[in-house]
């Protein structure tokens, strides 16, 4: 018997049904992953890491229009991107490992260290249950430095040629070839730095200077305690160097004599790691510091010649540090990710130097220093900066090259965009080794006046500060910010000159400030007006400096 009439077939009616179930599946929404869990949540869970994936920007980004021109384009083709095997080697962490969500901070804050890159960004992109996916955002910037280098500071001209390269064909490998010149010296260079031996976490360091008063050999290798919880560490370095050293009163050099440094240094360390917030490390070594001088012919005889001296001896030390870092912007930067430590601090070394260990005498040393950072107010608007320290000899129970020093920064966030500054510093010593000399003046920020300006054997000076950041991007080279500023600073004793102190020195002026965010050399650079307020007759009212610095 044919189907009913009015009524579709079976076949018909399983087909509509087949066509509405379709219909309703495209049209409900896809099912939404299930969200990462908190990095507590993922370590009580006891994830591990996963897939590791490293997701390295080129200097421009092309993608956004605002960088996308033929000169931006044309530095991304010529620059070599670090490599994935120079950014592996900084991870604290890998696959397999527990997942730690101190230790990508750590692996952050570290990497933010290296000249070639402009941020790191590590992030938990996903979570299977058991295993966590981990991407490593980071952004080169130029790193190699072509051409000529000039800066102005206290009356004072540096200039230079060279060619150094941050990032050697993106393994992370820094070296330097150059000719340089400054107020003491000109000298041709050449300079190795590898941060990760063949990947490693040994570092070496090699130099070599040609100078017209002079020479320079150095070298050093050693694996530092590269985290919080590293177990130990082990180096050894030398020095081999020739040079004639000036000593300065009002900006004048006074005399001169030559100066020959040999040094070498072994050293290791231990420690039980991070415990309970803190890191612990026993460090020994052993210092040899051999140090001769001679007058030297054609040059301004010295009006006291340095002794000759010689320190051999084994160090023992303990250094205490706090695990306390708070991440932030425009604070000592513009427009760039800060690592500001608000931790404690101790270190603590002494030694003994003999003369049965080839000693000039019998001597004690000792270096000390601490340091803590606090902040208060809403999101930390008020930070106040502690630090200080002491080193010197002790010979027959009196101190030799004694300086003690302490420096207190306030840093006071009155708006996003708006930062005074304050700082207090402070230095006082106690039978000085006569090579060596108390100064200020342009080269110690009193920024309106010549270099090496006053000597003595004791200086405090004061600055404040009223910081300005904008967004102002131009040519999307850099972030551009603004001060204005007092000094004041005084010494007390006499230099070698012999000139009598001539009390508090102060100082106003006014100027610009350009992060560089595409290079790798130099995060600020400095351009400042600056016009003294006890100026005399010897020297300019007004003082223009130019120069690069890793802070505002």
């Amino acid at each position: 018997m044919g189907p009913v009439q009015g009524f579709p077939s079976l076949r018909a009616f399983a087909l509509l049904l087949c066509c509405v179930s379709a219909a309703a599946q495209e049209a409900a929404p896809p099912a939404s992953a299930p969200p990462i869990p908190t990095p507590p949540e993922l370590e009580a869970h006891g994830a591990v890491i996963g897939e590791i994936r490293f997701e390295n920007q080129d200097i421009f980004d092309e993608s956004d229009p605002r960088e996308n021109y033929a000169l931006y384009r044309l530095a991304n083709d010529l620059h070599i991107k670090s490599r994935e095997s120079t950014l592996r080697a900084q991870l604290l962490f890998k696959e397999g490992d527990p997942y730690s969500w101190r230790l990508i901070r750590e692996t952050e804050r570290n990497m933010r260290r290296l000249d070639y890159l402009f941020d790191v960004q590590i992030r938990t992109v996903s979570f299977d249950g058991s295993r966590v996916g981990i991407v490593v955002a980071t952004r080169d910037v130029w790193s190699l430095q072509p051409g000529f280098t000039y800066s102005r500071k206290g009356g004072q001209d540096r200039s230079g040629f060279s060619l150094e390269e941050e990032n050697l064909f993106g393994y992370g490998k820094n070296l330097i070839v150059g000719r340089s010149r400054d107020e003491e010296r000109k000298s041709t260079t050449l300079a190795w730095r590898d941060p990760n031996v063949w990947g490693s976490r040994w570092r070496d360091a090699l130099s070599y200077a040609d100078s017209d008063d002079g020479h320079l050999y150095a070298a050093d290798f050693d694996r530092p305690f590269f985290s919080l919880d590293t177990r130990w560490s082990a180096g050894f370095g030398g020095l081999d160097q020739r040079r004639v050293d000036p000593r300065y009163d009002l900006g004048e050099v006074v005399d001169e004599f030559r100066h020959e440094v040999e040094y070498f240094d072994a050293r290791g360390g231990i420690s039980p790691g991070l415990v309970d917030g803190w890191t612990r490390r026993w460090v020994a070594g052993y210092r040899y510091d051999r140090q001769r001088f001679a007058v030297e012919p054609g040059r301004l005889p010295p009006i006291s010649l340095p002794p000759d001296r010689t320190l051999s001896y084994p160090w023992v030390g303990l250094h205490l540090i706090e695990d306390e870092y708070t991440e932030t912007v425009n604070f000592n930067q513009i427009g760039r990710t800060e690592d500001v430590y608000y931790g404690t601090s101790y270190r603590f070394e002494l030694g003994y130097s003999a003369e049965s260990f080839g000693a000039t005498n019998n001597s004690a040393l000792f270096s000390t220093s601490a340091g803590t950072g606090v902040r208060w107010g809403d999101d930390g608007q008020y930070s106040l900066f502690l630090n200080g320290g002491a080193s010197g000899r002790v010979r027959a129970g009196a101190i030799e090259d004694g300086l003690f020093g302490g420096t207190v920064r306030y840093y006071w966030r009155w708006d996003p965009k708006r930062v005074l500054y304050a700082s207090l510093d402070g230095i006082a010593t106690d039978n000085l080794d006569p090579e060596d000399q108390i100064l200020m003046g342009g080269d110690s920020d009193l920024r309106g006046y010549p270099f090496a300006y006053q000597a003595g054997t004791s200086r405090m000076q004061f600055t404040v500060e009223q910081r300005f950041y904008t967004d102002w991007f131009p040519l999307r080279l850099f972030n551009v910010g603004g001060a204005v500023f007092f000094d004041a600073g005084r010494v007390w004793g006499r230099g070698i000159g012999g000139t009598e102190p001539r009390g508090w020195l102060k100082n106003a002026g006014f100027g610009l400030r350009l992060g560089n965010a595409r290079s790798g050399f130099g995060s600020v650079i400095h351009l400042d007006v600056a016009f003294a307020l006890d100026a005399d007759e010897t020297i300019d009212e007004v003082q223009f400096i130019v120069e690069t610095k890793r802070s505002f």
